[in-house]
This record gives C-alpha cells, structure tokens and sequence, in this order.
C-alpha cells in the first residue's frame, strides 16, 4: 500500500481522486494514475518524459547527478574493472558472476557465435548497398524462423536460451553485414578470441592472410560495447517492451528495437558527429563554426556535446575519453577529421561557454571518434550501437515477460472532427 497520496481536483467536478504514491529505491516518487481512465480522464505527456510506463530493477540513471548504474553498479566501475560478457551476466541475471559462472557464461556466448548457412543466402537478397541497419532488422527477426526450440516465452530455459543466443550472434551478423556491402567473404567467428576481439576479426580478417588482434584496439571494442549495454527506458528499449507486450517473439522484439535506434535521433548521434567534423571540413574553421555554435540564430549545432538526460555530464564519456586517447595512441593516426575532433574537445572543456551551459563530450563524441580510427565505416556505427544494446533489450524483455504485464495501449488526445454523417460522391 501506498505511503503517500496525491489528490487530483478537476474543476467542474465534485469528486477529488486520491492517487497512491510510490517511491523507488531511487529516484522521484511516481503518481500512480491508473484510475484516472475509469473516472472519465486520462493523462496527456507527449513523448512520456513524465511516465513510468513500468517498474524495474536493471538500470538507474540520474541526469542530474551524471549516475548511471547497472543493478546498482556504477557504469564507471564496470567500464574500467569489467568486461561485456560479465556486464551482459549482470543485466540478465542481476547479479556479477563469482569466477566459475563467468566462464561457463563467457565460454557459452562464445561457442554459440556461428550462424546457420542459410543466413549467408539470405543476405544475399539484399543489395551490396543497402544500409547495414536494413540489414540487420531483417537479420534479426530472421532467426526466429530458425529457432522454434525456444519460442516459448512462457518458459523460463527457452527465454535464457534466446539470450544466450542474441548476445552470441549479433557480431556475426553485424560482421556479415559489413562483409556483404564490400563484397568480401565472410570470416567465422574465432572462440578463442575475445568478444571483442572476435568482432574486430569477423569485420577486417580476410581468407588470404593472417590477420592479428590489437588487444588495446580488442579493449575498446569492449568498452564501447558495454558502455552502451543499457540506458534504462529510452526509445529503442521501450520499443522492445511495447513489442514484447503484445506477446510477440524475442527476435522480433529485438529487431523492433534496431528499427528504433536506427532513427538518427537516437542510435545515429555518433555518426552525427563525424558529419559535422566533415562539414567543418579544416582545422582553420574551427573557430567559426564555434561562433555558430553559440548564436542561436544559427541552425548549426556542434553534435557530441551536452546530452538530452545528463544535465551535467555524461558518466559514460570519461571511460570513453580516456579509451580514445589510448586507442589514437595506439594507432598514431595523423587525420585532419581527427584533429580537428580533438581541438573541439579542448574548446568544449576550457571554453566558459560550453563550461557554464555544461555542454561536455558525451559518449557519441568520443566513440565516433574511436570507431573512424579503427576503420569501421559510419554507416556501421549505429549497428554496433545496437549490438552493445543487445544485452539491455533482453534483459528489460525478459524482465517484463517474467512478471505480470498488460499489453501497451497508449492513450491519445483527440483533436479530429466530431462525428459527421457520410456524403454520397455525387453531393460533395
């Protein structure tokens, strides 16, 4: 029962609703308006910036703050002393693994890596250059025709099994993606290698010579994977719920989450970045698209910078800043487009501008900057974004199907004509 109540007056009514209140263990109280329909008014938050539309125990963010923990964990701490495959134990179980469940976990992700043969045929049927998200919508909510061991969504092993699978082959298939709009053959997945490890040989190895992991660049495959994991109820996430809800397969659930983030304002901010470093074009107009940044007269917007929760800073961009100052290290790249990235991060952390406005680096920023230097194209970027999502999609879906829900039905405002009588052709 609730501890707290609110009370709603409607003017024109006589009756006051009393809603219950409940408090998490973090975070605002919710107002609990469920009673609202029956009374004859319903509410009105376009976008659902001021609705929890669920109860869950995965992720906490607070933007505020700059918080964002995993089941309580810090996404600092896990970025820096963890691994994804351990991350992914944590979102789907709750719980970090003691040594021997790490490595029955991590050793069945990797031996589940390969695809059925008949993927490969059907990926031939979409054009060399289509867009690898196109790709992999299809891709994904192609496996269900695969599976039908572990459809059952009602049965607790046929959901694990599901998971188990989706985190395994989502770097075969964004891999095979790749491969299929250069034209090269696709390269097995290695389980010797590391999650990320693997990926970096699915996507540049070729049969005619030896290729060799870089473990620093392995390293940061891993981070920008789990520092993308999961970010609590936003739009590609709640898309999963809202499919899930309906009763709908895992892998079409998971899809409808890649067919969300696919919309450029959400999954393509980082490649946001590297076209607006391509519109400054030379280290010379740096400054003048800075002065365009800051009229807001001026359409022009420096992407990669401030973020819509973190009001603050971005806890994830310190992971990352530091990942792309090892991976640029590393690599010795000499690129303009690079250099001129890192004259903007300078301006951002030194000008009072940005400072007061907290307009820092976020995520987006420092992994576009991170993925160009490994040689991964920008139509790829947002496909690793959803497959460093993965884990966090199953696991909201899991945790939904695993307790009691009710089919998504949103609500609406109706501003349409009132009811109207049918005209004939020939009178209108």
């Amino acid at each position: 029962m609730a501890e707290k109540l609110a009370r709603l007056t409607i003017e024109g009514s006589d009756n006051t609703l009393e809603l219950p209140v409940y408090s998490g263990t973090l975070g605002p109280d919710v107002i609990d308006v469920r009673k609202l329909t029956a009374n004859g008014v319903f509410t009105y938050d376009p976008g659902f910036v001021s609705t929890a539309a669920c109860e869950s125990k995965i992720t906490y963010i607070d933007g505020d703050k700059g918080v964002l923990l995993h089941r309580g964990y810090p996404i600092e701490q896990l970025a820096e002393e963890s691994d994804f495959l351990e991350v992914c134990y944590l979102l789907l179980y709750g719980e970090l693994p003691n040594a021997a469940e790490k490595e029955q976990f991590s050793s069945m992700v990797m031996k589940h890596t390969m695809v059925h043969e008949q993927m490969v045929e059907f990926l031939k049927g979409f054009r060399r250059d289509a867009h690898p998200m196109a790709i992999m919508c299809g891709l994904v909510g192609a496996l269900s025709s695969f599976y039908h061991d572990s459809l059952d969504i009602t049965n607790e092993t046929h959901r694990q099994i599901t998971a188990h699978r989706l985190i395994s082959k989502m770097p075969t298939l964004a891999a095979m993606a790749y491969k299929h709009s250069v034209g090269q053959p696709f390269m097995y997945p290695r389980n010797d290698l590391s999650y990320g490890g693997n990926f970096l040989h699915m996507m540049f190895a070729t049969p005619c010579e030896e290729y060799k992991v870089n473990p620093v660049l392995a390293r940061a495959m891993d981070k920008i994977f789990t520092l993308h994991a999961d970010h609590e109820q936003n739009a590609s996430t709640s898309t999963v719920r809202l499919a899930g809800s309906s009763g709908a397969n895992p892998f079409a659930c998971i899809a409808s989450g890649i067919a969300a983030l696919w919309g450029p304002a959400h999954g393509g901010a980082n490649e946001a970045v590297l076209k607006m470093l391509d519109e400054i074009g030379d280290e010379s107009r740096i400054e003048e698209f800075v002065a365009k940044a800051k009229d807001k007269n001026d359409p022009f917007r420096l992407m990669g910078f401030g973020h819509r929760v973190y009001k603050n800073f971005d806890p994830r961009a310190k992971v990352m800043k530091k990942t792309c100052d090892e991976v640029l290290g590393e690599l010795g790249i000499n690129d303009p487009q690079l250099r001129i990235a890192k004259r903007l991060e300078q301006i951002a952390l030194e000008d009072e501008y940005f400072i007061d406005r907290q307009l820092y680096p976020n995520v987006d920023f420092y992994s576009g900057i991170i993925l160009k230097a490994l040689g991964i194209p920008v139509e790829m970027f947002t496909v690793i974004f959803a497959t460093g999502r993965t884990p966090g999609w199953i696991a909201h879906w899991h945790e939904m199907i695993s307790g009691s829900y009710r089919i998504g039905r949103p609500r609406q405002l109706y501003t349409g004509p009132e009811k109207r009588d049918f005209v004939p052709l020939d009178q209108r």
